[in-house]
């Protein structure tokens, strides 16, 4: 059974053994090592989709600490991520979760959107990705990169490469020896030997630059 069947666990499970994983090491050395550092990975998919769309809104360019935090608090003031209670809130309390302006209209236009029926999300949820993406951009505040993030992490598709993803593109420049962080170009051209199973090379990737990061941090520390 497929990693990415959508069971009661409803979640991605990639080892060394996995044909998703052995097929990256094969096409890709640099990965490949890059994997063997980072280990098995159990991904765990959001199957509430207003739920995962709302928190992706939230998370939109913030760091994953302060997208945790106002998520938090925005669940604890509204009484919970539902498009009732967040029709229901006043702009101030959304506001005062910590979302800009901005962010507060888009929830308000998701959630309303549920409710009417202008965007079904069971009905989406069966749609090839490309018809994923088409129908979540018609909601406010929702682009390409936040219509991956779902794909991934609630919809747990298999063969998606988010080239618009700070983190990601980081990774990639880093990995491959570019000059910085890598360009969109650059990483669609990499990452199309990852193909069919660019989700599990884009999971490895996140991963990686948290290694990155706390290598960097190890070799700052005083002796």
């Amino acid at each position: 059974m497929s990693p990415y069947n959508r069971g009661m666990e409803s979640r991605i499970e990639l080892t060394l053994s996995s044909l998703e994983v052995a097929h990256l090491r094969g096409v890709d050395a640099t990965l490949g090592q890059l994997i063997e550092r980072v280990g098995p990975i159990s991904q765990r998919l959001d199957n509430d989709g207003f739920s995962s769309l709302a928190s992706a809104i939230v998370s939109q360019q913030l760091s994953d600490a302060a997208a945790t935090t106002i998520w938090r608090r925005l669940q604890a003031a509204v009484g919970g991520a539902t498009p009732e209670a967040i029709v229901a809130a006043q702009t101030d309390t959304l506001r005062g979760a910590g979302l800009s302006r901005s962010k507060a209209s888009f929830l308000r236009d998701l959630a309303e959107r549920t409710l009417d029926g202008r965007l079904d999300i069971d009905r989406i949820a069966v749609l090839p990705d490309d018809g994923v993406v088409a129908e979540l951009t018609t909601v406010k505040g929702i682009g390409r990169w936040t219509a991956e993030m779902y794909l991934i992490f609630s919809l747990g598709r298999p063969d998606v490469l988010a080239i618009d993803d700070g983190a990601l593109r980081t990774t990639v420049g880093w990995l491959y020896g570019l000059d910085g962080v890598a360009d969109r170009d650059q990483v669609a051209r990499i990452g199309e030997v990852w193909r069919p199973y660019r989700t599990a090379a884009s999971l490895y990737l996140w991963r990686g630059l948290a290694l990155r990061r706390a290598a960097g941090k190890r070799s700052a520390s005083p002796a």
